[in-house]
């Protein structure tokens, strides 16, 4: 993960004028623009599997699972791309999500690992996302935080071949080694 110099504040609309498709990730916090190489097989087998977990639990009548590139933008200096996101479609369009998210999934990469930890969580529990997951496919875990009156909790933690059953945003059971092992 790198800083982009420049001077001033990146805003949203400077992400428009970057390039697509040459393999980076941009995203933007607090304008400040980060940029992080594209991830290794394991995040994305990760990334894969959590998406079919999510997507079977989500009830489709309350929230829609996207994975990145898909945007967040809560404010006009923050995008960022969860690796996973479930959102409400009143606040999405056709290319973001705007409000805040029903849940935010990030797989960790050495590359992004504390901006995920950190950075990221913050952000995310400032700007009311109501769970965050984190999966650490090298370990392999899941970490779980709940919102809870603005502040974030651990309300759940497995690692290996543990079952760990979830009941928000919604009845879900996760083994992490099943994340990540062929």
């Amino acid at each position: 993960m790198q800083l982009m110099p420049r001077g001033g504040d990146w805003t949203v609309e400077d992400l428009e004028h970057l390039p697509e498709g040459d393999g980076l990730q941009y995203e933007l916090l607090d304008g400040i623009l980060f940029v992080s190489p594209a991830p290794v097989k394991v995040h994305q087998r990760a990334v894969v599997r959590m998406l079919g977990l999510l997507t079977e639990a989500c009830p489709a009548a309350e929230a829609e699972v996207f994975v990145a590139p898909f945007d967040w933008q809560p404010d006009p200096r923050t995008s960022l791309q969860p690796d996973v996101l479930v959102v409400r479609d009143e606040d999405t369009d056709d290319r973001r999500a705007t409000g805040p998210l029903v849940l935010a999934v990030e797989v960790l990469s050495p590359t992004t690992r504390r901006k995920d930890l950190l950075l990221k969580r913050d952000k995310y529990q400032e700007a009311g996302v109501e769970s965050y997951w984190v999966v650490d496919p090298y370990e392999p875990s899941v970490l779980v935080l709940e919102l809870r009156e603005g502040v974030y909790y651990e309300t759940g933690k497995a690692a290996g071949d543990e079952e760990l059953e979830l009941s928000v945003p919604f009845a879900i059971t996760i083994v992490p080694s099943a994340l990540v092992t062929r």
